[in-house]
């Protein structure tokens, strides 16, 4: 473990002080590449515009044609928080505009597999669609694409992971990554292109006459479903990207949501009020994601449809029990994986460069979640593998992985399905997190030949965990309002949260719940608790931290307490 502090250009820091900025958050600006006051504006009116998106125009001529000719729309959407907040926008948006028939489908992870398939564009033409509409799928779904052709669908795709070496023949392609779109934020996420698609529907419906700017429909109701797909699904928070999220936490912290939203608030124990991305990432997001990993993702799509609180809070209390039950699997699964990847080295030597592990006994719908968990404990790229639950597909096995910096783990796969022909049956995902399926009787040779490819990418300083941070934290900054001022802010990936990193002694430990470590040190000679969450380790009398700031309440008083993120030897 190395404790690293980020650069802060002194010059960014005087710029944005001098703008009225508060000195604490121009630092933490500054050092995440911030250079002027503007880049903070977070209206509407600075987010980029649709045009520069390729495609949205011409998604917009066929969107309105279809809803001037009343054709049923019929939406395919993903699995995951991205796919179902970007199946509902679209649904909710569309109707906003006009749209009379719209329906959706969502791909079962077990049966159908990720994304547009043959089947999948068959049961859209069997409920009677004229239009198939892809949201956080479908650049990759070539055989899918000509299959609703085939069956006289029009199809618009909406996606944003990266294309494949043929892109699919659907009337109209909406993507940032795919080859001649100048999009400046390459990292928005399925739900922002659905957005951005909207956007450019009502200013064509505009230029038709429909309504006026007066008179049309507001779309900024759908920030909520934004920002909460945004941060959930993990895409790097450019600053478009943040200007979305700062848009819906506005409009959810004045009670300005969709009633989905308020019950997920409600079951998970957060206060909307005061909504964070911390919210969004660990504690809506995936109450949704469950229904995908153990269920059927209708169930978190009908929770974002509905505008029943009743029901809504029946469907959010429904996704929070099947959440209790994905995290009760994964705490048996993570430590099963955990002594299978410690298996694959000695206590004395380091793990290898990558870490493949399979147990027949793993549940696919969770694989992707201990994979980030290994990754985190062993700093290695990882990949999890459960046997498929499909029909017919016994012997094959779905993998979910997870990358560290540095590790680009499409690229990576890409590479061993190019060494070892038939190895791979599918992959597909993004640098960071990726999914692939093998053969049974192939697993040992994907196991050595991902290990081989990251022995040889990945120097001895990137197999080191390091954690960035922001340096020491003045005294004069340990303050609960300023507490609440950083919580208030948006973070998240490509965008860290604040976590500073100092000296400390320890003046006392304990273990909390047999894995926690509650702390009482000294920062700056002043007294402050702290708690180190999943960590049972003790800690030497006076040892290098890196934390961030929290409020604690105890007896009705708030106080600053410190979230240990790591450690480092003095």
């Amino acid at each position: 473990m190395k404790i690293i502090a980020r650069d802060i250009p002194p010059r960014s820091v005087w710029a944005l002080e001098q703008a009225g900025v508060h000195p604490l958050l121009a630092r933490l600006y500054a050092a995440r590449g911030v250079l002027g006051k503007d880049e903070l504006d977070d209206g509407l009116a600075r987010l980029l515009a649709p045009a520069t998106l390729r495609g949205t125009a011409e998604a917009a001529v066929l969107l309105a044609d279809a809803i001037r000719d009343d054709k049923h729309l019929c939406i395919v959407a993903d699995y995951d928080c991205d796919g179902a907040t970007a199946c509902a926008v679209a649904v909710r948006g569309l109707k906003l505009l006009g749209a009379r028939q719209v329906s959706y489908l969502v791909p079962d992870r077990v049966v159908d597999g990720y994304g547009l398939t043959p089947p999948i564009a068959e049961r859209v033409a069997a409920k009677g669609a004229d239009m198939l509409i892809t949201v956080d799928n479908g650049i990759a779904s070539v055989e899918g694409v000509a299959t609703a052709k085939a069956r006289g669908l029009a199809v618009l795709v909406t996606d944003h992971h990266l294309p494949g070496p043929e892109l699919p023949a659907a009337d109209v392609l909406v993507n940032p990554n795919q080859p001649g779109c100048d999009f400046e934020s390459k990292s928005i996420a399925g739900v922002g292109v659905m957005f951005y698609v909207l956007l450019a529907l009502r200013a064509e419906l505009r230029k038709r006459g429909v309504f006026d700017a007066a008179g049309q429909p507001k779309l900024d109701v759908l920030l909520p479903l934004v920002a909460l797909g945004t941060v959930a699904d993990v895409v790097r928070l450019d600053a478009n990207n943040r200007r979305l999220v700062a848009q819906g936490l506005r409009r959810i912290r004045a009670g300005q949501m969709p009633a989905g939203i308020a019950a997920l608030f409600k079951a998970a124990g957060r206060t909307a009020a005061v909504a964070t991305t911390f919210d969004f990432g660990f504690a809506l997001g995936p109450r949704i994601n469950a229904a995908g990993r153990l269920a059927d993702m209708t169930l978190g799509i009908e929770c974002l449809l509905t505008d029943d609180a009743a029901r809504a809070d029946e469907l959010a209390r429904t996704l929070d029990g099947i959440n209790r039950e994905r995290r009760d699997i994964e705490g048996g699964m993570r430590d099963q994986a955990l002594l299978l990847a410690e298996s694959l080295f000695d206590e004395n030597e380091a793990p290898p460069a990558a870490i493949s592990v399979f147990d027949a006994e793993f549940h696919e719908g969770v694989v992707g979640i201990v994979a980030s968990r290994i990754k985190d404990r062993l700093h290695r790229p990882t990949f999890v593998f459960a046997a498929s639950a499909a029909p017919g597909k016994e012997h094959e096995l779905k993998g979910s992985g997870r990358s560290i910096p540095g590790f680009h783990l499409r690229d990576a796969l890409d590479l061993v399905a190019k060494r070892h022909p038939g190895v791979l049956l599918r992959f597909g995902g993004h640098a960071m997190a990726a999914g692939c399926t093998v053969a049974e009787a192939h697993f040992d040779t994907f196991e050595q030949a991902m290990a081989q490819v990251a022995q040889e990418w990945l120097a001895a300083a990137a197999l080191t965990r390091q954690i960035e941070t922001d340096g020491p934290l003045a005294r004069e900054y340990m303050r609960v309002d300023l507490v609440d001022t950083l919580h208030r802010e948006v973070w998240g990936q490509g965008f860290a949260p604040p976590t500073f990193s100092e000296e400390v002694e320890v003046v006392s430990q304990r273990l909390v719940g047999e894995k926690h470590l509650a702390l009482k040190l000294k920062h700056q000679g002043q007294p402050v608790d702290g708690i180190w969450f999943g960590h049972t380790e003790p800690l030497p009398a006076r040892v290098k931290l890196a934390f961030r700031l929290d409020a604690d309440e105890w007896q009705g008083v708030r106080r600053v307490r410190f979230l240990v993120e790591g450690a480092e030897l003095v």
